[in-house]
């Protein structure tokens, strides 16, 4: 749970401990050192700052969790499960700065891959359903509440889906 300058830290020390080893001839110590230098560069690409940045995000500092997420270069190296979560925190970090646009690309993208559960899902979909609503595409929203409901767990989720249904059918 590091961000990004941690890790380069972290595998520096690696680095210099690996040479050091060499130096005196501890060829184990040099091996477990380069075996660790090379989980933290392994880390570094497939899971990155997306659980420090959940950690902020679950505190409602979304200004810090904004932040570590930019420190992400390239989203597409993330392992599938990290994916999910990135793009789900910056989908509702856009969506509290009222950039729906963007709000909904990255409910899109984030719909694609595995959450928590399927109730997270569920509200991923509601997500996008609500901002089929704002767009007055009432169609589009209710394909949204369909899938959601086969996916949504909870008393409350399902209750926001009969709510988007009515809204949606009010427009149609």
């Amino acid at each position: 749970m590091y961000n990004r300058f941690g890790r380069y830290v972290l595998m520096g020390i690696f680095t210099l401990s690996a040479s050091v080893s060499l130096y005196f001839q501890q060829y184990q110590l040099a091996a477990i050192s380069g075996l660790l230098f090379c989980f933290v560069l392994w880390s570094h690409f497939k899971q990155s700052s997306v659980l420090l940045a959940s950690k902020y995000f679950k505190n409602s500092d979304y200004d810090n969790a904004e932040k570590v997420l930019n420190e992400i270069e390239n989203p597409d190296r993330l392992a599938k499960n990290r994916r999910g979560f990135y793009e789900f925190m910056r989908a509702n970090i856009a969506l509290k700065r009222g950039e729906y646009d963007q709000a909904e690309f990255h409910f899109q993208v984030a719909s694609r891959f595995p959450l928590g559960g399927k109730n997270d899902k569920a509200y991923v979909l509601i997500h996008l359903a609500n901002l089929a609503l704002r767009k007055k595409d009432g169609e589009r929203a209710l394909a949204y509440t369909a899938k959601a409901k086969e996916l949504a767990t909870s008393s409350r989720a399902i209750e926001i889906i009969k709510n988007i249904e009515i809204e949606a059918a009010k427009m149609a």
